[in-house]
């Protein structure tokens, strides 16, 4: 069984129809599928149909122990589940603030289900959360939906971090499997460039102790379609709204794209796996003048001894993108993943 999180702390980015779409165009090649709705807001359940009416049991009541995950799961169509989410589940991250081990809650709950399932899809809210970080636990893998927009690969850096320190801390199999860009428009020059240097950083991680040192870019690009917007009013996927549309089109080949890929090898990251480096030199830059002028590249790859990545992914508009290491004290584990007290603060 694949445990796939899906994963971006921007909204908008095509998250929840890439988890709803991809499951259902999986489901019809065949694999059982299971979508875990991990977002609040509760999209992944509207999507499928299923009404967030806080009248029914849900996630929430797993992760607070009222009820078992296979208590809560719903059947959507042949060879598609669904555990939903409501508005409940938003004050699970406030009650779980002081339990201890808070973020292995979701991975327990799914090792006392022996459901056989081919694939877990969890649609993750937009934070690195409570939430967020059960689901990284619990995963075995990282999908990251991206546009392919300047801003959006700003939040990258962040979330490169935060499946690295999860790695490092509480699951070191943890994976980034790859980036599927959504939302992409062939026609402009922007969407063509921010793909190549996603490649490019990626390939500059090649060989190393990185959570996503295998990750790739998938062949298969989500174009713009109407369909996908219209689709989670009616609470269908594009499969039954618009089967002939470029959209379930998409799905279709990256649902092929995804289960007969070349299986990822897991990359522990671990103490023994530290270097020590020191921070190469960077001089600084105006605006102006970094507009035309590429960050020098460094050593590229992250050394944990426990260290922070503040920028893996930063794009420069005609450059490079750069990794910048600064030391992260061991005390400020708790900053990452919060205390008895405070709780998580990521």
């Amino acid at each position: 069984m694949r445990r796939i999180a899906i994963i971006n702390q921007k909204g908008g980015v095509g998250k929840t129809t890439t988890t709803v779409n991809l499951g259902a165009a999986l489901a019809r090649r065949g694999r059982r599928v299971c979508v875990i709705d991990m977002d609040p807001q509760a999209h992944a359940t509207t999507h499928l149909g299923v009404e967030p009416d806080g009248q029914h049991p849900s996630l929430y009541h797993v992760l607070v122990g009222q009820q078992q995950i296979q208590q809560v799961r719903r059947t959507i169509a042949e060879r598609l589940w669904l555990v939903p989410a409501d508005l409940d589940l938003a004050a699970a991250e406030v009650e779980l603030a002081g339990v201890v081990g808070r973020e292995v809650i979701l991975r327990e709950a799914l090792h006392n289900d022996d459901t056989p399932f081919d694939y877990l899809l969890m649609d993750c809210g937009p934070s690195l959360g409570v939430l967020t970080l059960n689901a990284l636990a619990a995963a075995d893998e990282v999908l990251i939906p991206l546009q392919p927009h300047f801003l959006a690969l700003h939040g990258l850096s962040k979330l490169l971090e935060t499946t690295a320190l999860v790695a490092r801390r509480i699951h070191p199999a943890l994976k980034v499997t790859g980036i599927v860009i959504c939302l992409f428009d062939a026609s402009t020059r922007l969407a063509h460039e921010v793909v190549a240097d996603l490649q490019a950083f990626l390939e500059r991680c090649r060989g190393q102790s990185l959570p996503w040192s295998s990750a790739r870019v998938f062949a298969t690009k989500i174009r713009r379609n109407i369909k996908l917007a219209e689709c989670p009013s009616h609470g269908q996927t594009i499969f039954t709204y618009a089967p002939k549309s470029p959209g379930a089109a998409d799905y279709a080949a990256l649902a092929e794209e995804l289960d007969q890929g070349v299986t990822i090898a897991p990359v522990v990251i671990g103490p023994s796996t530290a270097v020590a480096l020191e921070k190469p030199e960077v001089p600084s830059m105006g605006i102006e003048q970094s507009r035309t002028q590429s960050m020098p590249d460094t050593t590229g790859g992250i050394i944990w001894g426990p260290v922070r990545l503040s920028e893996a992914a930063e794009m420069v508009p005609h450059g490079q993108m750069s990794a910048e290491r600064s030391a992260l004290p061991a005390e400020d584990a708790a900053a990452v993943f919060g205390s008895e007290e405070t709780g998580p603060i990521v």
